[in-house]
């Protein structure tokens, strides 16, 4: 049989081998997705590993291959984080106290005092770029490169800076290691080690599992639309096969060679897209950096798992699509009116959005608690729309029946009403497409809204923001740490910089008045301290500068430099009056300093380098367009994920419609050439091949997008405690152009209903 089922599956004619070809397409293009979200995975771990060694220093376990041994010289460490042009450069400060220091990864050796190790991405940026605004930040000059090993991508900016050890020991942060660390950071469970760089154990794992999820549902349905192309002929060969004494044992082995080829071929066509495309792979940037070509691998359990699962679940489908030839032959030629779908369709769409809704407070610490609480869910949510759909779709076509006297609405809404499953299966993959669409949008505007800067406020965005506090007291809620006020040569070398508009800075505050803008609904909390500021200085800032009535000094917010962007709805419109000189003012420490900017690359990166070199061991200087990056950075790489599930989703549904409308005319060609042979017009036949997928099609799509917003309301409140905000009308030209495009895919299977129902093929074969 097995030898049978080949000659069928390879010789059985032209569609025979379209139907073969558009089943392995669709495995190929599932099995090429799956393979790139486990190389992803993985990837991201092997990146991680680089990351470990900039976690020296921050309470990080050494692992057993670095253990401090008992004669090593300490070495001092700092790690900050530099910037330029709106990239993060990572910037670690060290001093051998002896020649048994250890030696970070990618070094030769460690750099003296006036050398550094550049990578090779910034060793260009340095050669590129005016020695004032970056390269002067870096005091000597460069001793080699940054190797790979040490590097989480190619475009890494990292530096390595050699000093004395007395220049560090006066360091703020600086801190004495005996051996560099090399636990990863996704090894990190938040209590026995602290990460600084790179990625800790929540969010890649999860947002690629609710990624893959959504882009391979749709694949799923494009493999089972294809696997039913011309499914009627075939059933009635098996029956016929069945009627001259083939057993129920023979057929299914007929069906599941033919199903298990196009899934074995698939599998092969998807290794080689994953090859193919492995280079384009390696450059999408979900953690902050590219990946290495040579990082998107796949391990051997991941390659088994898809070789061996393809096929096998594509013959357990096969075994399934033929359930009613085996339960009898004579089933396949009585055509009768299956049973109408129940209401109960609903439940599986009610108990996902059931168990999202249980998780909200819930939410598990660890990764894979969150992929197990949020995944079934979302799961349910698509897989119960598909099972509701049929119901849906029954209901809305009984209402335009029963509301139409038109020969088109009427046979349209008719055969939808007899059989709901047929009609919404065409549509099934769009409508999972727009419910996908609609959480990403959902999710996405979300985190935008709650994150982002505010809009209209450029000269907010391009401030420079340096600040110099290191901590709070918990009793009095004074700030601790300051730096000494700005010498008149660095703020005449600041004004000077062409395109700096003014410069305040903020100071501590000796009269111990409380934030102006802090707001504690419980009254429960210690409110913090102000700062201090010159109203001829504020007068010069791009927001928020305006004084009390007849003040020369106010009391400011203490974190002034965010221009309110992340609580701009508790702060005054005028800064009240602080009682104090300006010549005392001007003696009292620093504790944060802001340049207004023009935006330019040159004036920011200028005035950077100067406040570097003026407080030579602080954090570096950061705009608010930075800031707002940086804590944005995962949400970055979620609008990328949401980018690609919404742009391969909806290609992938229209092959599906294609696919799915085309073998429907097919198997219904002799009674529309019957039809035709009464008298109906083909005009007629086509509004009913339009109206049978586009009824569903609009119908489910309501419940759809509803049920995408609700899904992507229930993940933020639970995961991040935000609620969504109604989509722009981005999403709207979206969803209109996915519904035009639909109903064009529709309309391009017009003329092969013209070619299929000639009166040739009313005669009984």
């Amino acid at each position: 049989m097995i030898r049978l089922g080949l000659r069928l599956t390879l010789s059985g004619g032209r569609e025979a081998g379209a139907r073969l070809a558009v089943i392995a397409a669709a495995v190929a293009l599932g099995v090429g997705l799956l393979l790139s979200i486990l190389a992803a995975i993985n990837a991201t771990a092997t990146q991680n590993s680089r990351n470990a060694w900039l976690n020296t220093g921050s309470g990080t376990s050494a692992s057993s291959p670095s253990e401090a041994k008992a004669d090593t010289d300490p070495l001092w460490w700092l790690l900050r984080a530099d910037r330029f042009d709106g990239r993060i450069i990572g910037r670690v400060d060290v001093a051998a106290t002896g020649p048994d220091s250890p030696v970070p990864p990618g070094l030769s050796r460690l750099p003296g005092p006036g050398e550094f190790y550049a990578s090779p991405a910034l060793s260009k940026l340095l050669h590129a770029t005016p020695a004032a605004e970056l390269a002067d930040r870096y005091p000597g000059h460069e001793v080699g490169t940054v190797g790979k090993a040490a590097l989480p991508g190619p475009d890494s900016l990292l530096i390595v800076v050699g000093h004395s050890p007395d220049q560090l020991a006066q360091q703020h942060d600086a801190t004495q290691v005996t051996s560099i660390t090399t636990v990863t950071p996704s090894s990190c469970n938040g209590t026995n080690c602290t990460v600084r760089t790179g990625i800790d154990s929540s969010g890649i794992k999860l947002i690629l599992s609710v990624a893959g999820t959504a882009l391979i549902f749709p694949v799923l349905i494009l493999i089972g639309t294809a696997t039913r192309l011309a499914a009627a002929r075939r059933e009635q060969r098996f029956a016929a096969m069945r009627l001259v004494g083939a057993t129920p044992g023979q057929i299914s082995m007929l069906a599941t060679v033919e199903s298990t080829v196009a899934a074995v071929v698939g599998t092969i066509l998807g290794f080689g897209l994953f090859a193919l495309f492995r280079t384009q792979l390696a450059a999408v940037n979900l953690t902050r950096t590219p990946y290495f070509a040579d990082d998107i691998t796949l391990r051997t359990g991941d390659i088994l798992l898809v070789a061996v699962a393809v096929p096998v679940g594509a013959a357990i489908a096969a075994r399934i699509s033929l359930r009613r030839v085996q339960v009898s032959p004579l089933g396949v030629t009585r055509r009768v009116t299956p049973r109408p779908p129940r209401v109960y369709r609903v439940i599986p769409l009610a108990a996902g959005i059931a168990e999202l809704s249980y998780i909200i407070g819930r939410v598990p610490r660890s990764t894979n608690g969150q992929i197990w609480a949020f995944v079934p869910g979302i799961l349910l949510v698509l897989t119960g729309l598909v099972i509701a759909g049929p119901w849906l779709t029954m209901a809305g076509a009984r209402v335009l029946a029963r509301h139409t006297s038109r020969p088109a609405l009427l046979v349209a809404g008719r055969r939808l009403a007899d059989d709901p499953k047929a009609g919404f299966r065409a549509v099934s993959g769009l409508v999972l497409a727009l419910c996908v669409t609609s959480a990403a949008v959902g999710i996405i505007g979300s985190l935008n809204a709650e994150r982002g800067i505010p809009k209209g406020s450029p000269a907010v965005a391009d401030a420079l923001v340096a600040g110099y506090v290191h901590g709070v007291s918990p009793s009095s809620g004074e700030s601790t740490g300051g730096v000494p006020p700005l010498s008149q040569a660095a703020l005449d070398d600041l004004n000077s910089v062409p395109g700096v508009n003014g410069v305040l800075t903020i100071h501590t505050n000796p009269l111990g008045t409380t934030d102006p803008g802090y707001r504690d609904p419980q009254g429960s909390e210690t409110p913090p301290v102000a700062g201090l500021a010159s109203c001829a200085e504020l007068a010069k800032m791009p927001a928020y500068s305006a004084c009390a009535a007849g003040a020369e000094a106010v009391s400011v917010s203490e974190n002034y430099g965010t221009f309110g962007t992340y609580d701009w709805e508790r702060w005054p419109t005028a800064w009240p009056a602080a009682a104090i000189s300006d010549q005392r003012l001007a003696r009292l420490p620093v504790r944060e300093i802001v340049v207004a900017t023009d935006g330019s690359t040159p004036t920011i990166e200028r005035a950077r380098t100067i406040l570097v070199n003026t407080y030579p061991g602080q954090e570096v200087p950061s705009t608010v367009r930075e800031d707002h990056a940086e804590r944005g950075a995962e949400l970055a790489g979620y609008q990328q994920l949401a980018n690609v599930v919404i742009l391969v989703s909806f290609p992938i549904a229209g092959c599906s419609l294609a696919v799915s409308v085309a073998g429907g005319l097919r198997d219904r060609k002799r009674p529309f050439s019957l039809l035709r042979l009464t008298g109906t017009q083909l005009g007629v036949l086509r509004r009913v091949v339009l109206l049978e997928s586009a009824v569903p099609l609009l119908v489910v799509a309501v419940v759809a997008i509803g049920m995408g917003f609700l899904a992507a309301q229930l993940f933020v409140q639970a995961q991040f405690s935000y609620s969504i905000r109604a989509p722009g009308i981005q999403y709207y030209a979206i969803v209109f152009a996915g519904l035009v495009a639909s109903l064009g895919v529709i309309a391009s299977t017009m003329p092969l209903l013209r070619r299929i129902t000639g009166p040739e093929t009313a005669r009984n074969e």
